[in-house]
């Protein structure tokens, strides 16, 4: 395995949308629908992923690389989301660890005719708790169709309940399932905000086209399913004490750069290089990404409540309104990563990020019939894995490596042969001590014109 050499010898929220507003909510934002709110050549993938050589933990973050560590010092972080697999025909209990966790199917015939602005499902009970399912058929007040998940007993419960839930509400396509729209978010439901979910589900337009498959003789399937999560006294929850680690404040839309930030935290040797770059007693936080990065990394490290970021994004250039926005996360990773390997030019962590994360493959193209070979030799940070039609990272990286035939209308011109019937591949020389794998999450689906996630569940 790679050694690196030590150089200091001395040291052994998302917005959410009140419904006054509604018509004007991101479609994949949830929202109540009433109330107020604010390594050695030619290594094996099988050894590099053997469950000895990495220590993991667990992290979330849509869309957030996965962290495969070949030294128990290192941090993996792994995001898997979870696929629905099985239909059902009223509320059952899935099978998971936990009991807490149910699906209800709600089929609702003759749907055009429906009257009235909205409509809820039967009651059923998840955790001990009534739910429902509430419905604008027509919208609530937007053209698409508005679905929330309901404490069906809300009015009758006692002053100041609470109860938490992570669901999933879907309608299903009744013609090819593969295209079920599903939603999927996590609430802390009260008596202020009774029902949360989607006012913008998805467009009546859709719905109610014959071909989409959603609307099938003027019937349409719903499901939700439910999680009952422990409550959390938010107000009394001491971070540090439980766990010895404290989070990171979203400044709105931030919780992916957050999960990065972590990821990288827990790296010790980056920790350490990031508090021996270099900085000058007339630097401002806010101008200075290493310093803003010092800041943050020890406050983690010391402080005993959750950590404000805007410092480093002020360094980063970034205003509210970047706060604000989506961004993604590997590119935020390359870009931070390589304005800290410029910084480290010329200091005792120079080549730092280099020697953390840095790998080499070869990308051959192979003539079938001639004597012919092309071969270049390239470096990566990360490498992007297929996950669709992928049962773990070890399939993923079959995927990846697979042989592509060029022949026919694509065959490849070799040079002083023509075209040429050829095989196209990749084959690794060496990981790096933290190789960094971008999940392809989301791809883009023709039918319906425009990036769809995928579910499939990626084993941790």
């Amino acid at each position: 395995m790679q050694t690196l050499p030590s150089p200091w010898k001395q040291e052994n929220d998302e917005m959410l949308v009140p419904h006054q507003e509604l018509a004007t909510a991101d479609a994949d934002t949830a929202q109540p629908m009433e109330g107020i709110v604010c390594a050695p050549s030619s290594i094996s993938i099988g050894a590099l992923l053997h469950p000895d050589s990495y220590h993991d933990s667990g992290m979330c973050g849509a869309g957030m690389p996965v962290w495969i560590v070949r030294n128990p010092g290192l941090l993996m972080s792994m995001v898997a989301v979870v696929a629905q697999t099985e239909a059902a025909s009223t509320a059952e209990s899935q099978p998971s660890e936990d009991p807490q966790t149910s699906r209800f199917t709600w089929t609702i015939a003759s749907f055009t005719r429906l009257n009235g602005k909205k409509h809820y499902s039967d009651v059923f009970v998840v955790g001990g708790y009534k739910w429902r399912v509430l419905i604008f058929p027509k919208g609530n007040n937007v053209e698409h169709l508005s679905m929330y998940l309901d404490v069906a007993d809300s009015a009758n419960l006692p002053y100041g309940w609470s109860r938490s839930a992570q669901f999933s509400l879907s309608v299903v396509n009744q013609i090819d399932q593969k295209y079920t729209t599903r939603k999927d978010t996590q609430h802390q439901f009260s008596a202020r905000e009774s029902d949360w979910g989607f006012t913008s589900f998805m467009p009546l337009s859709e719905l109610y086209d014959p071909s989409r498959g959603y609307l099938v003789n003027d019937t349409i399937v719903v499901e939700a399913e439910v999680a009952a999560r422990k409550m959390v006294d938010y107000w009394t929850y001491d971070s540090k004490k439980e766990t010895g680690y404290v989070g990171l404040k979203n400044q709105g839309a931030t919780c992916y750069m957050n999960s990065l930030l972590q990821t990288l935290y827990h790296i010790p040797y980056f920790r350490k290089a990031v508090y021996h770059m270099p900085t000058t007693e007339n630097d401002m936080p806010s101008g200075s990404i290493p310093l803003a990065l010092q800041s943050l990394f020890y406050k983690l490290q010391y402080s005993d409540n959750s950590v404000a970021t805007k410092e480093l994004t002020k360094s980063f250039g970034w205003d509210t309104y970047d706060s604000f926005m989506q961004h993604d996360v590997q590119e935020l990773n390359r870009v931070l990563c390589e304005k800290l390997e410029d910084k480290m030019k010329g200091t005792v962590v120079e080549g730092t990020i280099e020697q953390l994360f840095e790998g080499h493959h070869i990308n051959y193209i192979e003539c079938i019939n001639v004597d012919y070979k092309s071969n270049r030799k390239e470096s990566f940070y990360d490498l992007q894995l297929d996950v669709k039609g992928c049962r773990d990272v070890y399939a993923s990286f079959d995927k990846y490596v697979e042989v592509e035939r060029l022949e026919g209308d694509n065959k490849y011109h070799a040079e002083n042969h023509g075209l040429q019937d050829a095989k196209k591949g990749v084959l690794f020389l060496d990981f790096p001590p933290v190789l960094q794998l971008q999940l392809k999450r989301f791809e883009y689906d023709y039918m319906r014109d425009t990036m769809v996630k995928v579910g499939t569940v990626i084993p941790c």
